[in-house]
């Protein structure tokens, strides 16, 4: 009898490489705080693990346009629309978001685990 770990794990291995991509969009914009004209950018978390789930099951997807605009409270005067406190904000949730898959996904492979070697 074999494991279908993709079916044992559900959707947190998909949220983790959702949430891994949109980690360096994040840190991507922190870096570019200074740079003339750079546009903040951000991933539609819901959307995105939508996509994935479906382009796995074989099912036909919304094309999407990639990564969303983030509109800034206070633009700048040269054009970057990156403001930093909002960036950090959602990189922290963004990290404990994917912390949390983690810790679902060492759960469920601990269980797994037990299962396996009759604990």
């Amino acid at each position: 009898m074999t494991i279908n770990f993709k079916e044992a794990l559900g959707v947190h291995a998909d949220a983790l490489q959702v949430r891994a991509e949109r980690t360096r969009v994040l840190a991507a914009n922190i870096a570019n705080e200074s740079t003339p004209g750079y546009t903040a950018r951000d991933i539609d978390f819901a959307s995105a693990l939508q996509e994935q789930i479906a382009a796995e099951a074989g099912e036909p997807t919304l094309d999407s346009d990639g990564p969303l605009y983030r509109v800034p409270f206070h633009p700048s005067a040269d054009g970057n629309t990156v403001e930093i406190g909002v960036e950090q904000a959602a990189f922290s949730q963004n990290a404990s978001d994917f912390q949390t898959s983690l810790t679902f996904i060492n759960m469920k492979l601990r269980g797994l685990n037990k299962a396996i070697t009759g604990q």
